[in-house]
Order: structure tokens, then sequence, then C-alpha cells
């Protein structure tokens, strides 16, 4: 008698957060596509278009906590529906600011990143916490890969897109073309995106293919009260030695990420002399590099896995290697011709790709009770750099016009982030609420030992 094969609803589940990822990572680089045609439109200077750049961040950052606890107590389909239309809303806004007088076009613009980057700021969480629930711990990795390597698709495709769309209608288009796309995905949210437990179409196979396998079935919402006070649940979160070593590892991996959203179209067109349509094309070879990586990183840890390596080195191998081949993008600075700089940065994001499964690690780590804001913390220390990343760079390109320095600076967080992981984060395990710091390092000495 043949065992029942599981169904695949749940990559159906992956395909919508694929699709919403995109179209968030989309709108917070809409700015990038725009940035240049918008800063000769509206008259404003390298450091004063990194704030503005770096708005985005301020709010996202502050938004991560309060919105990993909103889907850990309201649940991740009723937040996430709210938090995509607002952000597509603010995002659709942003085309009408040239309508203002010069300085009120500025702070309405400032005030609309800020307000994209607060609603968005859940996104993530939501994935982590939804991904939790739908796959077991062996198909977690591919998975949370495929929804991150989302942020590279947005720009393979919509990059030389809106770089048209900026040539032949302005810059102002581009914020209504991506916020009406996120509007109407709404509605797909909606009727598309469900609980295991409440899934229409989920078969029992795949039901118990997806609970045995170790996923954090429930998505349902949690009582106020459950788990205990969120102080308290924080106080752990922020005293555990892997969890510590993630966040710096994630703030590192972000900087190049954030090099990439702002300012590297800029580059492009500043200081390679390409024209804003040429940019948008050339941006979308690097950001096909890092999704290929992206997915190949997440499986071939997964594969790691599967074949009998630890949870630990499955994880972290291709973290490394990752981030070791990110850190090439140094080698920019030496470049001659456009092909070469364009061929290294395709490396350099092919290898932050393939390294990029710290949301994998969470939810391989975090207590199940509170994936959402484990999520939400871990997003808040990595999304700094959404601030540090615009306004560094925009100092270092004012002060020395030249991007030299800023390729220096992104390289050097890859390798800040190899070191982080290979010294800071220690074992991989799952940490339990309520286990107090000493408990779980001596549990992890003690796991340690016994493979010894």
């Amino acid at each position: 008698m043949h065992a029942v094969k599981p169904g695949r609803v749940r990559y159906s589940i992956l395909l919508m957060l694929f699709l919403v990822t995109t179209v968030t990572f989309a709108d917070r680089s809409s700015l990038s596509i725009a940035g240049a045609a918008l800063q000769a439109d509206l008259g404003i200077d390298a450091v004063m278009l990194g704030y503005i750049f770096s708005a985005f961040g301020w709010a996202y950052v502050i938004g991560q906590i309060p919105g990993g606890w909103l889907f850990d107590r309201f649940g991740a389909r009723r937040v996430y529906f709210i938090t995509l239309f607002c952000w597509s809303l603010f995002t659709l806004l942003q085309g009408l600011v040239d309508m203002l007088p010069l300085a009120w076009a500025i702070v309405t613009l400032f005030g609309l990143r800020l307000a994209v980057g607060f609603a968005g700021a859940p996104c993530f969480p939501g994935n982590a916490r939804i991904i939790a629930a739908w796959f077991p711990t062996r198909e977690r990795a591919t998975a949370t890969a495929m929804s991150t390597s989302a942020q590279y698709a947005a720009t393979a495709v919509f990059a030389p897109l809106m770089g048209w769309v900026v040539q032949d209608l302005g810059w102002q288009y581009v914020f209504f073309v991506l916020g009406g796309l996120g509007l109407l995905l709404c509605g797909v949210w909606l009727k598309l995106m469900h609980g295991p437990r409440e899934h229409p179409h989920l078969g029992a196979a795949e039901f118990a293919h997806i609970e045995d396998g170790g996923a954090l079935i429930d998505m349902a919402p949690r009582p106020a009260g459950a788990g205990g006070s969120q102080w308290r649940s924080l106080k752990l979160l922020l005293t555990q030695r892997t969890l510590i070593g993630l966040y710096l590892g994630q703030y590192c991996n972000n900087a190049i990420t954030y090099f990439f959203l702002t300012w590297f179209p800029v580059y492009l067109v500043q200081a390679r002399g390409m024209s804003i349509l040429t940019a948008g094309f050339m941006a979308a070879l690097p950001a096909i590099s890092g999704f290929v990586g992206g997915v190949l990183g997440g499986l071939v840890s997964d594969g790691l896995l599967r074949s009998g390596y630890s949870l630990t080195l499955a994880r972290k191998l291709p973290i490394v290697v990752g981030m070791l081949l990110a850190s090439s993008i140094v080698l920019c600075v030496y470049a001659e011709s456009d092909t070469a700089v364009i061929g290294l940065m395709a490396l350099a994001f092919f290898g932050k790709g393939f390294g990029s499964l710290g949301w994998t690690l969470v939810a391989d780590t975090s207590p199940r009770q509170i994936v959402g804001l484990s999520g939400g913390l871990f997003n808040t220390f990595g999304n700094l750099a959404a601030i540090t990343t615009p306004i560094v760079v925009g100092y270092l390109v004012g002060l020395t016009g030249s991007f030299d320095a800023a390729l220096v600076y992104v390289g050097a967080n890859a390798v800040l982030a190899v070191i982080s992981y290979l010294f800071i984060v220690g074992r991989i395990h799952r940490i339990e609420l309520g286990e107090p710091p000493s408990l779980a390092a001596a549990s992890a000495m003690a796991a340690s030992n016994l493979k010894s």
C-alpha cells in the first residue's frame, strides 16, 4: 500500500507571500528608480537625498516590534491585509508631491516615506510567522529563501519597467503604478490567504506532513495575556547570544540590501554615466543573480539538513560562503569598464542572496509562542541599516565626490556578517519561552559535549 503523497497547497501560500513581498520591495525601492530624476527636478543634493532615502528606515524600524506583536495578537491574515493596503496607498500618494511648493514637497515626501516604512514594517515578521506555520523544518529554508528572494525579483522585474516609466512619463508615475498594483493585491490576499487549520483546500495528508514535520501549525490570533508579559519575552530574546549574533548579522546583510535599494541606480547614473533607462536594465542583472543565489542558498541548506548534517552547519555554511562572495563588491572600486562593474555586482548580489538565511534562523530559533515578536525584534535590529546605510553613503559621496568609499563600507559589512555568524551565533537551536539565559547556555553546552 502506497503512502498518500501530500498536496501542494502550501506552495500557493508561498506564491502569495512571494508576490506581496515583491510588491513591498518594489514600493520601498521606488524612490531609488525615480531618485536621479526627482533629485534634478526638486534641486536637492546627495546628503538631502540620503536623508529622504533613510526616512523609510526610521519608521520601518520603529514599527517592527509593534508589528510583530500585532501578528501574534490578531493573526497574520487580517493584519497583513491592513498593512498592504496602507503602504500601497502611501506609495501612490508620493507621486503627487510635485504639486506642492518645493519646501513642502520635500517635507511631504519625507513624511510619506515614513508612512510607507511604518505600514510595511510587519511584512517580514508576518512572512516568518506564516512560513513557520505552513512549512516543516526540512522545507523551511527553501520556502524562506523563495519569499526573501522576492526583493531581487522586485528589482529584476520593476527596475527596467520603472526606468522606462521615468523616461517616458515622468518620475511621478513610478509611484502611481506601484501603489496601484499593491491596492489590487489586497483583494487577492483576502481570498487566498488562510492558516493551515482554516484553509478550505488543504487535504489531510498535507496537513499531517506539515504538522509532523515541525511546523508551528496555528496561525490563529493569540489571546491577550497568552505567553506572559511582552516585556519578559523581550528580555528573554535580548539576552540570548544566538539571537544577538543573528541581529548583528542581519544588520550587516541589510546594509548591502539598502545600498542596492537606494543608491545603486543613482551610482550607475552619476558615477558610471548611464542613462536612467540603461541603469534600470543594468540594475536588473545583479537582482537576477541575487534571486538565483537566494533560491540556491535555501536549497543547499535544506539539502544539507536532509543529508544528515547538523542544523547549525546546514544554516551557517551557505551564510558564510555567501557573505564572503558579497564582499567582492569592493572590487568595483578598481573596475574600469561598465561590464566589469555589473559583473562584480552580480557576483556580490549572488553571494548576498545565497547567504540570506536570517529569516530561516528566526523560524528555527524563536520561541514558538512569540515568533511574530521575535521576528519583529530581529527585523528592528536588521533594518537599522535602512537608516544608517543611505545616510552614510550620502555623506561619503558628498564629502569625497566619489562612490569608492561607499563601496568599501558596503563590503566591510559583508565581512562583519561572517565574523558574527562564525563567532557569536553558536549552535542553532530553538529557544524556549521562560528559559533563562544561563539554562539555555548550559543546555547548549551539554548538547555540544554529548556530540563530542
